[in-house]
């Protein structure tokens, strides 16, 4: 998707949802196309849609009209309306929950702690002290055995973000575990 504001990238993704396809290829714009002209009687072209997702490199400034068709296709009167529900909706705004987690201050230098994601992932970490853990093992990640990183917690059905893994002497881009759908899996195993 191109650089755009963070409202039409959830119109995008919303529509992309409702479509039950990514628009990714000449085709899948040509066939979105077809679709909104069959099913709904909207009217917007292969190449205005290939230009709102970034398809193809151009500055381009949706209009107003186009912004609110795709809206109506997700179920709004209009892209005004979008704009109210994403500033509305509980799902867009931060919030206070709980979760069975386990937090680095209740750890002692040692402990194990297993964490497991979607589909098959599955870590066993050992506590080094100051929020760091090393990898024992890793089954099914990109975790290497005797990999590092620090984080403060562990969170149930939250993914776990780390700003870099170290291994070895190097350190690694930011590696997210759980992006979809967050850990499903957070033991605390004492050491003996």
């Amino acid at each position: 998707m191109s650089e755009q504001r963070p409202e039409i990238i959830e119109l995008l993704t919303a529509i992309e949802t409702k479509h039950k396809c990514k628009l990714q290829t000449t085709t899948d714009f040509e066939v979105f196309s077809m679709h909104l002209k069959s099913q709904y009687q909207f009217h917007v072209s292969a190449s205005t849609l290939k230009r709102l997702w970034g398809y193809v490199n151009d500055e381009h400034h949706p209009r107003l009209q186009t912004l609110d068709i795709l809206s109506q296709y997700v179920g709004f009167n209009s892209f005004g309306e979008f704009c109210h529900h994403l500033k509305t909706s509980t799902a867009y705004n931060s919030s206070f929950f709980t979760t069975k987690q386990i937090q680095t201050k209740d750890l002692t230098k040692g402990d194990r702690v297993e964490i497991g994601w979607a589909p098959n992932r599955y870590v066993l970490l050992q506590y080094e002290g100051r929020n760091r853990f090393r990898v024992l093992q890793a089954k099914e990640t990109k975790l290497l055995k005797d990999d590092r990183f620090e984080t403060a917690c562990f969170l149930l059905g939250q993914p776990m973000l780390v700003s870099y893994v170290q291994r070895g002497d190097r350190k690694t881009a930011p590696f997210i575990a759980g992006r979809n759908g967050g850990l499903t899996l957070i033991n605390k195993l004492y050491h003996e």
